[in-house]
C-alpha cells in the first residue's frame, strides 16, 4: 500500500492532467503546499499565464470549474492564480492513523530504490581535534546520510583522510621529534587534543627554523612520490587523532561508513592516470615544467584561471589527487554528495571541470556551508584558544542540566537528570544547526538552542516525552480505532499533518534541504500542543472518543520519534 498522500496528489496530479489536456494546456504540474485554511494542496497557474496569455486568475477560474469531485477531492476553489484542492478528510483519517500505527519506525520512508548515495563529510584534516567552526559539516552530512536511507537510497557516507598533506607532515615531524615536555598541555586527556599540542609546537618552530621547514617539505614530498615508509610514519602520527574525531563524532551519533585516504590514489597511480589525460585535453599548458588547464572558458576570472595540477617537480597537489577520488567515487554510485565550508566553492569548480574534461560517469551535488561562531564571552573560559566541538558538546550538555535541573530538581534523581541533559544538550546542538539553511551564518545563541517554548528541539522532545506521558497513563484504557469519531479541527490539522512526512522526506531529499524536517517537527509539535490544549483525552467520558484519541497521539509519538531519528535526536520518554 501506497501512502494516503501519496495516492492524494496522484489523485489530483491525473485530474489536472485530464483537465489541461483537454483544454490543449501544456505545462509541468507541481503542486504547493498552500497557507492553512486555503487546502491542502495547491496548483499555481502562473507559468501558463506568458503560455496561453491570459491572467493566471482567470486561468486558476477556469481549471477549478473543469475538476469533478471523487474519493480524494472534496471541495476545489482558487485564490488569485491558484487552484486549491480541499482533500477528503474522513477518507485521509482512516488510511493515516491505520497506516501509522501499523509501520511504526517505519512509517514515513520511502519506497527502495536501486540506487547508491556517497556522501561525503567532515573530511578534517587529522591534525587535532573538530573545532567549532566546522561542527555544522559532521552534522549536515549525517542528517543527508539519514535522509537520504529514509528516501529509500543505499547510502555511504565517506572522510576523505588527508594523510598528504603539510598539516599531517607538521603534525608527523612534531612526533617523531619533540618530547611530550616540550609541547602545549592540553585540557583534556583525548588522543586527538594530545596530539594536537605536538602539531602547535612543530607549526611554530617550522616558523622559525629554517631546517625544520626543510625536513617537513621532505616528509610532504616523500609521500606526494608514493614513499611507503613515509606514508606509514604518517598514518602512525595521524592515527590516534582520528580515534579522538571519531569519538567526538560518535557522542552526537554520527558514525563514518568509510575512510578513505588520499595516499590510496598515489599508490594505485591512479593519480598518474589523471595527470596524463588532463596533460592531453586542449586546456594544459605548462609554466617551468609545472602544469596547469586554462580555465577561462568555463566562466573563472581572474588570477584563478590558471589551475596547476602539478607542480615544478613533478609531484600532484590536493585537487589533483581529489580528482582523482571523484573518479573512483563515480564508478561505486549513482549520485554523489560533498559537504563543503564555503571557502573551498573554488577549489570545488575547479575539480568540477577537470572532471567534466575526463567524461566523469556521475559529478558531484556540493552543498556548501558557512561556519558557526559564538557570540563573544559565551564560553569565556575558553578564551585565547580555539574553540573545539568537544568544549561546544560539553558546555551544551552543562546548560541543559541546568535547565532540567530548574524544572524537575524535585521530583527526579541526579542520575536521571543527567541522561536528559546528555539527550536534550546534544539534541540542541544538532537541531539549532540543521535548522538554519547551511549557506546562512549561524551564531549559536544558548536562549535559542534550549528554548522550551519555540523553534527548539526541547519543545519537539517535549512533546514527545508528554505523548509517552499520556500513553503511559492510558496503558489499560482500550485503545480501539474508530477514526469517525474523530472530526474536531485540531484533530483534523494534526492527522493532516502526519501525513505530510513521506512528502517531507521526499522534497528534503530532493532538494538536500535538512532544515525541512526542522520546520516540519515543530510544526507537528505545535499541532499537537494544540490537540492536546482543545481535545480531552484522559479526562474524556466517552470510551470511543478518549480511544481513538489515544491512538492518535500513539501515532504523533511516533511521527515525533521518527523524525527526529532523521535528524539523529533521541526522541526521550520523559523530560
Amino acid at each position: 500500500m501506497d501512502y494516503p498522500i501519496y495516492e492524494c496528489r496522484k489523485e489530483i496530479i491525473s485530474a489536472l492532467e485530464n483537465v489541461l489536456s483537454r483544454l490543449k494546456y501544456d505545462c509541468k504540474i507541481k503542486l504547493e503546499i498552500p497557507p492553512e485554511g486555503m487546502g491542502d494542496f495547491a496548483f499555481p497557474c502562473f507559468s501558463l499565464a506568458s503560455i496561453v496569455k491570459k491572467p493566471p486568475n482567470g486561468i486558476a477560474k477556469k481549471i477549478a470549474d473543469m475538476i469533478e469531485k471523487n474519493v480524494w477531492i472534496d471541495k476545489v476553489d482558487t485564490q488569485g492564480g491558484y487552484v486549491n484542492f480541499f482533500i477528503d478528510t474522513k477518507h485521509l483519517i482512516n488510511s493515516t492513523l491505520k497506516l501509522i500505527l501499523e509501520k511504526k519506525e517505519e512509517y514515513g520512508k520511502l519506497h527502495k530504490k536501486n540506487k547508491k548515495v556517497i556522501i561525503e563529510h567532515t573530511s578534517a584534516n587529522p591534525n587535532g581535534p573538530l573545532h567549532v567552526g566546522r561542527a555544522r559539516n559532521p552534522i549536515i552530512g549525517d542528517t543527508l546520510v539519514r535522509i537520504f536511507r529514509a528516501a529509500g537510497y543505499s547510502v555511504e557516507s565517506q572522510y576523505y583522510l588527508d594523510d598528504m598533506g603539510k598539516q599531517v607532515a607538521i603534525l608527523t615531524w612534531g612526533i617523531n621529534n619533540l618530547d611530550q615536555n616540550d609541547v602545549p598541555k592540553q585540557d583534556r586527556n583525548k588522543p586527538d587534543h594530545r596530539a594536537v599540542g605536538f602539531y602547535q609546537k612543530a607549526n611554530e618552530l617550522m616558523e622559525k627554523n629554517e631546517k625544520i621547514a626543510k625536513e617537513i617539505n621532505e616528509i610532504i614530498k616523500r609521500c606526494e612520490q608514493g614513499d611507503s615508509k613515509t606514508i606509514e610514519m604518517i598514518q602512525r602520527a595521524y592515527s590516534p587523532v582520528l580515534m579522538g574525531i571519531k569519538e567526538s563524532l560518535q557522542h552526537i551519533n554520527i558514525k563514518i561508513d568509510r575512510f578513505v585516504p588520499e595516499s590510496m590514489f598515489v599508490r594505485d597511480k591512479s593519480v598518474d592516470s589523471v595527470v596524463k589525460k588532463l596533460r592531453e585535453t586542449r586546456y594544459c599548458h605548462e609554466q617551468d615544467g609545472a602544469f596547469y588547464l586554462d580555465l577561462k572558458t568555463f566562466g573563472i576570472q581572474g588570477r584563478n584561471t590558471r589551475f596547476f595540477f602539478t607542480r615544478k617537480d613533478g609531484t600532484t597537489l590536493y585537487a589533483t589527487r581529489d580528482i582523482a577520488y571523484h573518479l573512483w567515487k563515480a564508478k561505486q554510485a549513482d549520485i554523489l554528495i560533498n559537504v563543503l565550508g564555503e571557502d573551498h566553492k573554488l577549489e570545488s569548480k575547479q575539480v568540477e571541470i577537470a572532471l567534466k574534461l575526463l567524461n566523469a560517469k556521475t559529478l558531484p551535488k556540493a552543498i556548501f556551508y558557512a561556519f558557526v561562531s559564538l557570540p563573544e564571552g559565551k564560553m569565556s573560559t575558553r578564551k585565547g584558544r580555539v574553540i573545539y566541538l568537544d568544549d561546544l558538546i560539553d558546555e551544551s550538555i552543562e546548560r541543559a542540566y541546568l535547565e532540567v535541573k530548574k524544572r524537575r530538581e524535585a521530583e527526579l534523581s541526579e542520575k536521571k537528570m543527567k541522561k536528559i541533559a546528555e539527550i536534550v544538550g546534544i539534541g540542541c546542538l544538532r537541531y539549532n544547526i540543521i535548522k538554519i539553511q547551511p549557506e546562512k551564518d549561524i551564531i549559536f545563541k544558548w536562549e535559542e538552542a534550549l528554548n522550551f517554548e519555540g523553534n527548539a528541539v526541547p519543545f519537539i522532545q517535549y512533546a514527545h516525552a508528554r505523548a509517552c506521558s499520556i500513553l503511559l497513563k492510558g496503558k489499560n484504557m482500550k485503545k480501539k480505532l474508530e477514526s469517525n469519531v474523530l472530526n474536531h479541527t485540531s484533530e483534523i490539522q494534526l492527522i493532516k499533518q502526519l501525513a505530510r512526512l513521506p512528502l517531507v522526506i521526499e522534497e528534503a531529499s530532493i532538494s538536500c534541504k535538512p532544515h525541512i524536517i526542522t520546520t516540519y517537527l515543530y510544526e507537528t509539535a505545535s499541532r499537537f500542543n494544540q490537540f492536546y490544549r482543545d481535545c480531552p483525552v484522559l479526562p474524556e467520558k466517552n470510551k470511543v472518543l478518549q480511544s481513538s484519541r489515544l491512538n492518535l497521539v500513539d501515532a504523533t509519538r511516533i511521527v515525533l520519534k521518527n523524525g527526529l531519528d532523521l535528524l539523529g535526536i533521541t526522541a526521550p520518554e520523559e523530560m
